[in-house]
């Protein structure tokens, strides 16, 4: 607005104004030789449009700031309760960063849109940073991306390397049924070893750090558990009924992948509220601190106006009488 209205007037008084160029907002004093008749108008005029254009920026950001704290709190309640379903999962199996194979795919969940500060910067960095640590002569990395402001930062230098892009995931609210859904659609359109599920777990508002879980597929769950790692316990359960090891250990993964990726979806949903309370808030901030600036720039132009004018009149007058 300050910008449309700058252009405006000057467009108004290009035949008055110098060559020279004018701040209307750095300078609070403008000397005669600089300022033609009717400069001094466009200078206060412009700080009270940017004056104003600060005010509604500030009001919009304090609205998102409570729209933000309203979402973080229904979304805070399910994600708090989804943390005892993928637990006992990790109770059984464990989590096994550290675990070597081939075939590595890579989830990075973000958001959709932005304003919240650096965790979808954050999620992508350590997603490539762990692609380059599980790549190899004969290993195969690969990327599995939710969010469309992971999708673009991945596009611009990652694309041969992303599979399947999922965006979208939050215009509904998220339940575990739509998240089943998800998660087996990605089972069915990637082959894999191992897979890592790069998230934002919520701590405060002011706390989410990127954190890492892996879920192995069934054949490397039973070779681990077969070699006596650390899934070697798993061969101390007895197995009821008509099914085998393998299915067991299949619908064991699928479950298990299916929980995970339910918390990771709603601590990284958190995550992005947390983010954008704070960023909104210290956008607000910033916009009354701009604020208190700019009333003592335009303070201190219209007085040197007056005094200006002031000092026209008397030297009038005195003029008149000698």
């Amino acid at each position: 607005m300050a910008m449309a209205a700058l252009r405006r007037e000057g467009r108004r008084f290009v035949p008055l104004i110098s060559p020279q160029p004018i701040s209307a907002v750095q300078s609070s004093v403008i000397s005669q030789e600089q300022a033609p008749q009717g400069v001094r108008s466009i200078s206060t005029q412009v700080v009270r449009n940017r004056m104003k254009s600060v005010k509604n920026i500030q009001k919009i950001t304090k609205a998102m700031k409570m729209v933000a704290a309203s979402k973080l709190r229904a979304i805070q309640i399910k994600a708090e309760n989804s943390r005892g379903v993928w637990q006992p999962f990790t109770a059984l199996l464990g989590d096994n960063p550290s675990v070597d194979v081939k075939k590595n795919v890579i989830i990075t969940v973000s958001s959709d849109k932005g304003l919240c500060g650096g965790i979808n910067s954050t999620s992508v960095k350590i997603s490539k940073a762990l692609q380059k640590l599980t790549s190899g002569p004969e290993k195969q990395s690969t990327y599995v991306v939710l969010g469309e402001k992971a999708k673009a930062q991945f596009i611009r230098d990652s694309k041969d390397n992303i599979e399947l892009c999922i965006t979208e995931l939050q215009r509904n609210p998220l339940n575990y049924t739509q998240v089943s859904v998800l998660a087996d659609d990605i089972l069915k359109n990637v082959e894999y070893d191992a897979l890592r599920i790069v998230f934002n777990k919520f701590h405060s508002v002011v706390s989410f750090p990127p954190t890492v879980a892996t879920v192995l597929s069934p054949e490397t769950v039973e070779r681990e558990s077969e070699s006596g790692g650390n899934l070697g316990v798993l061969d101390s359960y007895e197995i009821e009924g008509g099914e085998t090891k393998g299915e067991i250990l299949q619908n064991l993964a699928e479950f298990q992948f299916s929980c995970v990726m339910f918390n990771a979806v709603l601590e990284n949903a958190c995550s992005e509220q947390g983010a954008r309370m704070s960023a909104m808030d210290s956008s607000s901030r910033n916009a009354g601190e701009m604020l208190d600036r700019l009333t003592l720039t335009y303070n201190r132009t219209r007085q040197a106006s007056i005094t200006t004018e002031l000092i026209e009149i008397i030297s009038g007058a005195s003029a008149l009488k000698g």
